[in-house]
């Protein structure tokens, strides 16, 4: 076993103040790395070292060379990717190899064929995983044979970008007429954020519910999973509420879905913290979507059922420790919520909503917990991902963990900037969520009735944004006739 004593986090925000709280745990120094408009984020100032990367504020977290030479002046033994960024680049991982660095995660050639969404399905598929009917890369075809592919996969279909993640380079078609500008716009999209626009086509299963099982495996060859999360309240793919384990669903099938994930990161080689992600019909058919291979902004739900700190775990494997847990031992305890506070303008269409943060009282009581960066004057820039805190709650039954979740973001106050909050309270109180009934579809189906339900803080055009929303709503609806 080699042992770790200095981390480098090639990261930002919460997840790099979580990582960093890990370390303190473990007795690990740890260095941060920062672009000039995060000097005063939380990050920089809670880690034992800190370095600047750059005046650009993206930039830097993703210039490769440029970390792995402070990861060696500062004598780090190992760096942790966090999520976003560089989380699922193959090229920083096999840098860090390449230069006797441990990289926490997986190896790099698994980061590589997991992170091409086709090599990712082809190899699902050889090992007997389930996958939905879909195409491989696009690009070289034309027009007239792409529309050939959508009809025999049967519309509705979705595009997908083959290097893409977070809820970027994807578009849902529903008819002939909608394929050519899908495709443009798509390709567009995934060059943008992936420097790729490799695009496949998969037929698109209406209202899934997305279940993922996290992952944990050592480097030796044993794998096991700590349960799974259900996902499903998303907004264009983003997702806004996470909840462990998934409500509704019978035990048999959870056991099934899990014996299928655990053969998933087998059939890849995977070691470390990773999730395999399925989507469930209505008829509990269940197909691999996509693997992640890096810890996911959601993982504090599957830590409050499991008892099992992830970031820790990584941080063991990594350094070569033999995983000393077994399937067996893995009894959830309970159900955990996750909620996304972040900082957007619900009623202009979710824009963000940078600014000086006022007052800032995070929820406290039982089984309550809270992962950020933010703190009172903190300037919220506008360069980055609009998350400020992740409020995750634990109680002995979903009801009582919804009840939960409405008193403490009630009680969680954050001024001067505008906030999800009210949003979050307004899903809270609905039937659906409440007893557990939804699917990918909540928001969208929702939405109006979610905004009638959420508290207009700043006095904003209320009864013309939920007017608005109704007649999109409309148009979608007949659109999909």
């Amino acid at each position: 076993m080699i042992q770790i004593h200095k981390i480098l986090i090639a990261n930002r925000g919460e997840i790099a103040v979580r990582i960093i709280r890990a370390c303190r745990d473990l007795h690990i120094k740890s260095v941060a790395v920062f672009t000039e408009p995060d000097r005063d984020c939380l990050h920089v100032k809670i880690a034992d070292e800190a370095y600047r990367i750059g005046t650009d504020a993206i930039r830097g977290y993703l210039d490769i060379a440029r970390i792995i030479e402070i990861a060696k002046a500062c004598g780090a033994d190992a760096v942790h990717p966090g999520y976003g960024f560089l989380s699922e680049n193959y090229e920083f991982a096999k840098a860090c190899e390449d230069s006797g660095i441990i990289f926490i995660g997986p190896k790099s050639e698994v980061i590589r064929k997991m992170g091409n969404k086709n090599i990712a399905r082809k190899l699902m598929a050889s090992n007997g995983i389930p996958i939905v009917p879909g195409t491989e890369k696009l690009n070289s075809y034309g027009l007239d044979e792409i529309k050939v592919f959508a009809e025999k996969i049967g519309y509705p279909v979705i595009l997908k970008a083959s290097g893409g993640g977070g809820g970027r380079g994807i578009r849902v078609v529903y008819k002939q007429e909608e394929l050519e500008n899908a495709l443009d716009s798509c390709k567009r999209e995934a060059l943008t954020f992936f420097g790729n626009d490799e695009v496949f086509m998969e037929k698109y299963v209406v209202n899934p519910r997305h279940i993922e099982f996290q992952i944990l495996g050592d480097n030796y060859g044993n794998i096991i999973h700590l349960c799974e999360r259900d996902c499903s309240i998303q907004r264009r793919h983003q997702k806004i509420i996470e909840i462990a384990p998934c409500p509704g669903i019978s035990e048999h099938l959870r056991k099934t879905i899990g014996v299928t994930a655990i053969a998933a990161a087998k059939a890849v080689g995977y070691t470390n913290v990773g999730t395999v992600e399925f989507l469930l019909d209505d008829y509990n058919r269940f197909y691999f979507m996509e693997m992640n291979t890096r810890i996911q902004v959601e993982h504090p739900v599957t830590e409050e059922i499991t008892g099992v700190d992830l970031i820790v775990r990584q941080i063991r494997i990594a350094g070569g420790e033999i995983l000393d847990l077994e399937q067996s031992d893995i009894k959830p305890r309970g159900f955990a919520i996750e909620a996304r506070i972040t900082a957007e303008n619900v009623w202009k269409n979710f824009i963000p909503s940078p600014g000086k943060i006022g007052e800032y009282y995070p929820a406290l009581g039982p089984s309550v917990r809270v992962d950020s960066h933010i703190y009172k004057d903190y300037k919220v820039p506008p360069f980055y991902d609009s998350l400020l805190a992740k409020l995750i709650i634990k109680a002995t039954s979903f009801d009582l963990a919804v009840n939960k979740l409405e008193r403490a973001l009630k009680e969680f106050i954050i001024t001067d900037i505008r906030t999800t909050i009210p949003f979050l309270i307004a899903i809270t109180k609905t039937r659906e969520f409440r007893r557990g009934y939804f699917d990918t579809s909540f928001i969208e189906t929702h939405m109006k009735e979610l905004l009638e339900n959420t508290e207009d803080r700043h006095q904003d055009n209320k009864e013309e944004v939920i007017a608005a929303i109704a007649a999109t709503l409309k148009k979608i609806r007949e659109s999909r006739k």
